[in-house]
């Protein structure tokens, strides 16, 4: 009996001590109050890297705002010097022909000189490279004398009996017309041939 009794003491005394050791091993538990915090630091964490993230995107945001509205500033300067010096490059070629007119009128006025036909040679080709340099810049005159007349080009000032010419036909030009371009800068000035029909009848007309 005593020795069961003792074996019986030594099983109780192992449990113990084996219940005791895996006491020991299992993992202890975290209270809801550690978890908690630890959630609301993650969360601060992030929430600071959002905010740094958006600090970011807000600066760069105000970077394209301030070169966007440098770039239309410049744009706006470069396009009222552009108006502004728009004849620059037309009135620098003219210059020579001013020079030239200059020196033809101061020789001309001069009492020595007599020798007009050299004088008005010297015009004639002033005005020959004047037409020519304008027309590197679009301008172009409009034929009008013995071509029909045409309204979009011509402004008629007067009509004549010419039996030499087909009716409607341009006989003379009083101012000649320019075009820059495709566009219309300036009607010719024209007088224009009616045929003998045409003519008796505004004799009618005014006769009526």
């Amino acid at each position: 009996m005593e020795d069961n009794e003792a074996k019986a003491e030594n099983l109780g005394t192992v449990s113990l001590e084996t219940g005791e050791s895996q006491e020991a091993k299992s993992p202890p538990r975290e209270s809801p109050k550690k978890k908690s915090k630890a959630i609301i630091e993650g969360l601060k964490k992030n929430l600071e890297e959002q905010r740094q993230l958006a600090q970011n995107h807000y600066e760069k945001f105000l970077r394209a705002c301030a070169e966007l509205e440098n770039y239309k500033k410049r744009v706006e300067r470069e396009k009222a010097d552009g108006l502004k010096y728009a004849n620059e490059g037309l009135i620098g070629d003219l210059l020579p022909f001013i020079d030239n007119l200059e020196r033809a009128v101061e020789h001309g006025s001069s009492e020595k000189n007599d020798n007009t036909t050299a004088l008005i040679e010297g015009l004639k080709l002033t005005l020959k490279d004047l037409i020519r340099v304008l027309g590197n810049y679009g301008l172009a005159p409009i034929e009008s004398v013995g071509r029909p007349f045409d309204p979009n080009l011509h402004e008629a000032m007067m009509q004549v009996e010419r039996e030499d010419h087909e009716p409607r036909t341009i006989v003379q030009e009083f101012q000649k017309g320019y075009r820059i371009k495709d566009r219309l800068l300036r009607p010719a000035r024209v007088s224009v041939a009616m045929g003998p029909e045409s003519r008796e009848g505004e004799r009618a007309e005014e006769e009526a």
